[in-house]
């Protein structure tokens, strides 16, 4: 049986509407491209990928704020 991880899944989706051209995009579809990418945010929070760009991420604005001082 194959399996599909709709993680991933959501991620070849965003690649692949990323990938076209910007003058080719309504708005109706950037907004349908917002909503699969705040999936993918949603499928990947719980994950240990997820925390582990969380913790970059968060590692990353404390280094810039700490340079801003």
């Amino acid at each position: 049986m194959l399996t599909i991880n709709v993680g991933v899944l959501l991620a070849v989706i965003v690649l692949l509407r990323l990938r076209r051209r910007t003058e080719a995009r309504s708005r109706n579809d950037e907004k349908l491209t917002v909503v699969i990418v705040l999936a993918l945010g949603v499928v990947i929070a719980p994950t240990p990928v997820g925390e582990g760009i969380l913790n970059v991420l968060g590692q990353l604005a404390a280094s810039i704020t700490d340079s801003a001082h």
